[in-house]
């Protein structure tokens, strides 16, 4: 079950707006360690029918999840084998990463990763893992602001996403079923260095000042450019606190996403919410303290990022059965795949 791959393998686990891509600069930064844009590499396998439904595909699922169950059966090593095949696949392409770079350790940070996680660790329960959570609150407002315009209504028909990542991740962190080190990005942005310590420690590796300073790292250190966060993260050169408070300020004024946001919370469980750093209570108290008649806070200022996203939002609300329809709808296909 061990192997090369395991012992230099990193998975930074997080829901999308959690921070992640941020953790992953400040790691990339570092020498030895080399961390590239998402690659989405497990998530498909998980779905191939063992483990999960194939809901989606080209293909009968159910005939492929009987077929894949039954061929599972017959391995000399049942799932073992399966598990050693599918590792084999990804060890491939992990270990073609890692020999392209000067680093002897490897970082995935793919947020969907967090809704396979049974099926990451029995692949990878060698690896080390990052586990990064945010408050849900600020989690929910960045989804809503950065890929969905505003539009907090659409976003939670499209991707409830919290109701989806909170219970998933706290699970892992109280079952804890492979070496991982839990972080929470408030901590992390106030208190950087002393983290960024406490994950070398974690990872086997010596602290570098350059981990902090991410933004001054050699091209060759700095991880990859790619999908994440295209906008904050790219812009500052270390980690700052100014986003702390900002979910509040884009909920105030604005009744029906407040309203939304008590729901969202009525939605979760209690120790699900301590396990991943932030209780009920505290949320109840920092939504009660918000106006909800109060001035709203300005919105994202013009960016390429945003002309996009406004512009894949026109058209998610905007399809019709004409040819502008016909093009709005491949519009559409690629929009899904970016709100993912």
């Amino acid at each position: 079950m061990g192997g090369v791959v395991q012992e230099k393998l990193v998975f930074i686990i997080g829901a999308p707006r959690s921070g992640s891509t941020l953790l992953n600069r400040m790691i990339g930064a570092h020498t030895r360690i080399h961390a590239p844009s998402e690659p989405h590499l497990l998530t498909p396998l998980a779905h191939l029918g063992y483990y999960e439904r194939v809901d989606a595909a080209a293909y009968d699922p159910i005939i492929s999840q009987l077929g894949v169950r039954e061929l599972v059966e017959q391995l000399p090593g049942g799932e073992g084998d399966y598990l050693a095949a599918l590792r084999a696949y990804s060890d491939a392409l992990y270990a073609q990463l890692l020999a392209a770079t000067p680093a002897d350790r490897l970082v995935d940070k793919t947020p969907a990763y967090a809704l396979v996680l049974d099926f990451v660790a029995k692949l990878y329960p060698e690896a080390r893992y990052l586990v990064l959570t945010r408050h849900p609150m600020a989690v929910w407002s960045s989804v809503v602001d950065s890929f969905f315009d505003g539009d907090h209504e659409l976003a939670h028909r499209h991707n409830p996403i919290i109701e989806r990542y909170v219970p998933a991740i706290a699970r892992f962190l109280r079952e804890r079923p492979v070496p991982l080190q839990h972080i929470r990005y408030e901590e992390l942005v106030a208190e950087p260095e002393r983290h960024m310590r406490a994950a070398c420690d974690f990872l086997g590796v010596d602290f570098e000042a350059g981990m902090v300073d991410y933004g001054e790292a050699a091209p060759q250190q700095a991880s990859a450019r790619g999908l994440g966060d295209p906008m904050t993260v790219a812009s500052e050169t270390r980690p700052t606190t100014e986003s702390l408070a900002r979910w509040a300020g884009q909920v105030q004024g604005r009744p029906q996403r407040l309203a939304q946001c008590h729901q969202i919370l009525s939605n979760l469980d209690d120790r699900d919410l301590e396990v991943w750093g932030t209780s009920r209570r505290e949320i109840q108290q920092e939504l009660a303290g918000i106006d909800p008649a109060g001035s709203p806070a300005r919105g994202a200022g013009w960016s390429r990022h945003v002309l996009e996203r406004r512009l894949l939002m026109t058209a998610r609300r905007r399809v019709g059965d004409n040819w502008l329809g016909r093009g709005v709808r491949a519009l559409r296909e690629f929009c899904d795949l970016l709100l993912r």
